[in-house]
C-alpha cells in the first residue's frame, strides 16, 4: 500500500515537471493567491476611478469624468462624420432614387384602326418620358391582330405594337417590307414577322406595349417584355434574357411603370 501510494507521488511530480518544467505550480481557481503573494500584472484587473484627478491626469478638475483630449478627439470624429454624410446622402439619393420612382405611362392615340393592315407594319411616334420634348419620344410599330399567326395568350386586343429596341444593346431595329424582317443594323440582329428572335445577338424578342381599341382610335399604353413563348414579362432593360433562369438573375426594377388611364 505504502508503495503503491510512492508510485501514484512520483507519476505526479513527472507529470508537473513535464507540464510546467521548473516554474511553480498555478493556483487553483478554488484557492485564490493572497493578497500580499500576487505580482504588479494581478492589478490590471482593478477597475480604475471613473474621474480624472483620481488617474493623476495633469490638468483635471474635480468631478471630471472625460479628458479634454477625449472630448476633442469625440468632436472631430463627430464632425468629420458629418461632413461626410453631407457628400455621401445626397449622391447616394441620387443614385438610388430613380431606382424606386414609379413612373405613370398614359394611353395615347396612334391613329384610327382603319390605318392599319395584318400583313405589314406602320411606324408611329409616341411619347414615352414627358417632360423632356423629343428626347422623351421613341418609334415603334403598329399592324392588326392576325388570328392565324398570333395564338399567344392574352390576344384580346385587335391591334399589336411592337418596339423598335433592339434586345441586344438597345439600338433601333428597321422592319423590312420585302423580308417580312426586323433588322438592327448596328450588330446584326434579326427578328421575325412577330417579333420572335432569329439570329445575331439579341437574348429575347422586340419588347411591346398594351394596346387598346376605344371608339376606332388605337391607344398605346405601358410596355412589356416577352420571351421565346411571348410571355409577359415587367419590362426589361436589353441584355436581360427571360428564358430560363434567366427571368430570376433580372428580376423588375421598381421603376416598373404603372398603367393610367388617359
Amino acid at each position: 500500500m505504502r508503495l503503491h501510494t510512492r508510485t501514484r507521488a512520483a507519476v505526479r511530480r513527472f507529470i508537473h515537471r513535464w507540464r510546467y518544467g521548473s516554474r511553480p505550480r498555478p493556483a487553483s481557481p478554488s484557492r485564490p493567491i493572497p493578497a500580499e503573494k500576487r505580482t504588479v500584472a494581478d492589478d490590471r484587473y482593478k477597475k480604475s476611478s471613473p474621474y480624472t484627478a483620481d488617474r493623476g491626469i495633469p490638468g483635471a478638475f474635480e468631478g471630471e469624468t472625460v479628458t479634454r483630449r477625449r472630448f476633442m478627439g469625440a468632436s472631430t470624429h463627430a464632425l468629420g462624420a458629418v461632413a461626410a454624410s453631407a457628400f455621401a446622402l445626397p449622391a447616394l439619393g441620387f443614385a438610388l432614387g430613380p431606382v424606386f420612382e414609379r413612373t405613370k405611362m398614359p394611353w395615347q392615340s396612334v391613329g384610327p384602326l382603319d390605318d392599319f393592315t395584318k400583313d405589314t407594319y406602320v411606324p408611329r411616334v409616341i411619347q414615352i418620358v414627358s417632360g423632356i420634348g423629343e428626347a422623351g419620344k421613341t418609334s415603334v410599330y403598329v399592324r392588326l391582330r392576325n388570328p392565324e399567326i398570333d395564338t399567344e395568350e392574352g390576344g384580346e386586343s385587335a391591334a399589336i405594337v411592337i418596339s423598335t429596341r433592339c434586345n441586344h444593346l438597345g439600338c433601333p431595329v428597321r422592319f423590312t417590307q420585302a423580308a417580312g424582317k426586323f433588322i438592327c443594323p448596328c450588330h446584326g440582329g434579326v427578328y421575325d414577322f412577330r417579333g420572335l428572335r432569329e439570329g445575331g445577338p439579341p437574348v429575347r424578342p422586340l419588347d411591346r406595349f398594351y394596346t387598346r381599341v376605344e371608339n376606332g382610335e388605337v391607344f398605346v399604353g405601358p410596355r412589356y417584355s416577352v420571351n421565346s413563348e411571348l410571355r409577359r414579362f415587367s419590362p426589361r432593360d436589353p441584355g436581360e434574357p427571360l428564358d430560363g433562369i434567366g427571368q430570376y438573375m433580372y428580376p423588375a426594377r421598381f421603376s416598373t411603370p404603372e398603367k393610367a388611364g388617359r
